[in-house]
């Protein structure tokens, strides 16, 4: 048994390795320099400067853009995921593979891509005013973030939930039918609370990498439009102030940490199932 047990240790050496250079030291980092000044001293003043109004406004503007593009992701992947499963669409098959194709595609290339269809003089504009039809003025604004980030996210939203609604064991819909139950009470009393976990798993896919990106907003909003990620992304690259930086990751941190707490507690089932 201890042979087995330090065999696995050996084996499980590379993970260990992998772990400490790209997740422990890298935090470590962040909150040396987070909570340090320039001159290496103690200080909570990079966390405090949160408070600033350029600061606070681009997080509650991250957070309601991710919030937003959120409930969109689970309003259109739920009836999908449902379309998908009452089709017995295999996980393997070409329609799946379709959904799944995009995420092998680089995501600095697929935002690259909205820009491109969406700028003033883009292809989409470019068709409209062929056409002779009004020419949308999206891009550089909310909206085209939000765009962008369902686009890029959905597909971790439709994933889980597909997977999640294909394990329902139609026996028990079939009994509910015959029980009297119609449609409407079908999909409240059993479909929904059984698919909860692979929501929970959605929300948190879809709501936390949107919260934290900064190329989409970068991107498809303009420089007039900072979130917080981006604030972020410009002390470490343009100001070069990695305390303030670091303190403002500290911060958003703990939002996304609360926010995975408040998920937990509602799945209740203590599952999260993706494909």
């Amino acid at each position: 048994m201890d042979n087995h047990k330090r065999n696995l240790k050996i084996l499980g050496s590379p993970y260990y390795l992998w772990s400490a250079f790209f997740i422990i030291i890298p935090l470590a980092m962040v909150f040396y320099y987070g909570l340090t000044d320039r001159s290496g001293a103690f200080t909570l003043a990079n966390i405090a400067s949160i408070i600033q109004t350029e600061h606070i406004k681009g997080l509650f503007l991250a957070l309601e853009l991710s919030f937003i593009s959120t409930v969109i992701c689970i309003l259109l992947a739920y009836p999908l995921a449902m379309i998908l499963s009452a089709r017995k669409v295999s996980s393997k098959s070409f329609i799946v593979l379709i959904f799944i194709l995009p995420m092998w595609m680089n995501f600095l290339l697929r935002t690259m891509a909205w820009q491109t269809l969406l700028e003033k003089t883009g292809v989409i504009n470019s068709v409209l005013s062929f056409l002779g039809l009004p020419v949308l003025k999206i891009i550089n604004t909310p909206s085209a973030i939000i765009l962008g980030m369902v686009y890029n996210f959905l597909p971790f939203m439709v994933l889980p939930l597909y997977n999640c609604i294909s394990k329902i064991d139609e026996n028990v819909i079939n009994a509910a039918r015959d029980l009297g139950a119609n449609s409407l009470k079908v999909f409240t009393r059993i479909i929904l609370p059984l698919s909860i976990p692979g929501i929970i798993s959605g929300i948190t896919m879809v709501f936390i990498p949107a919260l934290t990106t900064f190329v989409i907003s970068k991107l498809l909003g303009g420089s007039k439009i900072l979130l917080i990620g981006n604030i972020i992304e410009e002390e470490f690259t343009q100001a070069s102030n990695w305390n303030l930086g670091s303190g403002l990751s500290i911060v958003l941190m703990i939002f996304i940490i609360v926010s995975m707490v408040i998920t937990e507690i509602f799945d209740k089932g203590g599952e999260s199932n993706f494909l």
